[in-house]
């Protein structure tokens, strides 16, 4: 169900929906396979009694926080939440019950859930207890918040980040497979914050061997960075066992997929390292491994979001197949030269009218860069 003009809904739905907006906002990057949700709840005489976010899967919800901090005071008040109340046990007990038990008089809801579990059965609930329910109060920036999860959860893969730095004249490096720093200090802070609000970092064995990055999250001085499930695509598990994203003191694991034609011994030797999975998955000829299958795989270990981070060849698959949701392109304020790393490799357009297109684009000024942000639908 789409939201109705935001000129229908009164000026205090629309306040207090903005704040469980924003509340959902800090767990994002933290909560999957579960969505972004905040919740307020108001009392009678129209104050904040509580407030609350998912912090966690497999912790209590936001609504269930909200209700806690408001006590007594939720009876016969208003809840606000960003996602329909779930109105199934999994595992923590339904929402929609533990809003109907503390009395709230009236729900407002911004977004209907797309899990099939839910799907209108929580608000369905409400009504039934003569609760007046309404939806669609900021269902557009509630549906932006989870796109992620609405992905996931309806079509069992990530959503698909790709991102990079590049020059002006799209170049990754100043020379083909080696490593160059092109963009600025403002744009790789924005990088890392990325990093921290996504679920799964990926690139390909050339950009391994050229960077030979950690693929962790560095947000200095704040603490609350987050290293991402770290994915590497190694048709022949060619990386050393010395490479650094295999040796990291993180509390994210790495997978590496390979095709299934490798031997096991390869296999075997690179999954005994600590916190390293070797996952085989179909080659296909002139595409190199199954993106689609890889996706699959990483969908189902609850990954709901990933940041395809390189390289050259990598994003050209990614685009020629279709898969990339997101593009973030960071630009610096320069010329690298025709010797440079392409941004896209094995990818080609005949003409203007046959070249994808992103909508929804952004331009964010990151220090002397340039961050171009677009998605595809």
């Amino acid at each position: 169900m789409m939201s109705s003009p935001e000129s229908s809904f009164s000026k205090d739905d629309l306040f207090f929906m903005s704040l469980a907006l924003q509340e959902a906002e800090r767990g994002v990057g933290r909560t999957s396979p579960n969505p972004c949700v905040g919740a307020v709840v108001v009392d009678e005489t129209g104050r904040i009694a509580g407030i609350g976010y998912h912090k966690k899967a497999g912790t209590p919800h936001a609504e269930v926080h909200a209700l806690r901090k408001a006590g007594s005071r939720a009876k016969g008040g208003t809840i606000y939440v960003t996602l329909e109340p779930c109105n199934h046990t999994g595992r923590t007990p339904p929402c929609s019950h533990a809003i109907s038990e503390a009395g709230i008089r009236r729900v407002v809801v911004a977004m209907v859930d797309p899990n099939p579990l839910v799907s209108g059965s929580g608000n369905a609930y409400l009504r039934e207890q003569g609760i007046e329910v309404l939806t669609g109060v900021l269902e557009k920036e509630a549906l932006e918040l989870n796109r992620p999860f609405v992905k996931h959860i309806s079509t069992g893969k990530p959503f698909v980040v790709m991102k990079a730095g590049m020059s002006l004249d799209g170049r990754l490096s100043y020379q083909d497979g080696i490593s160059g720093r092109i963009t600025g200090a403002q744009s790789r802070i924005r990088v890392h914050e990325l990093r921290d609000s996504l679920d799964a970092i990926l690139i390909g064995r050339g950009t391994q061997t050229a960077d030979n990055p950690s693929l962790s999250c560095r947000l200095d001085g704040n603490g609350k960075g987050r290293d991402p499930l770290r994915v590497l695509l190694d048709s022949h598990l060619s990386v050393s066992p010395d490479a650094a994203m295999l040796h990291l003191k993180s509390n994210a694991e790495t997978v590496i997929f390979c095709a299934d034609t490798c031997e096991q011994e390869k296999i075997q030797g690179l999954a005994s390292l600590p916190g390293v999975t070797v996952k085989a998955v179909s080659h296909v000829g002139g595409e190199g491994l199954d993106l689609n299958e890889v996706l699959e795989q990483l969908g189902s270990m609850g990954v709901c979001s990933l940041l395809v981070e390189g390289g050259a060849a990598v994003h050209g698959s990614f685009l020629r197949q279709s898969l990339v949701d997101r593009v973030m392109l960071f630009v610096a304020p320069l010329f690298a030269g025709c010797s440079g790393t392409p941004l896209l490799k094995g990818f080609t357009v005949a003409e203007r009218s046959d070249a994808p297109r992103l909508a929804n684009v952004v331009y964010e000024q990151c220090g002397a860069d340039l961050l171009i942000q677009g998605d595809f639908f």
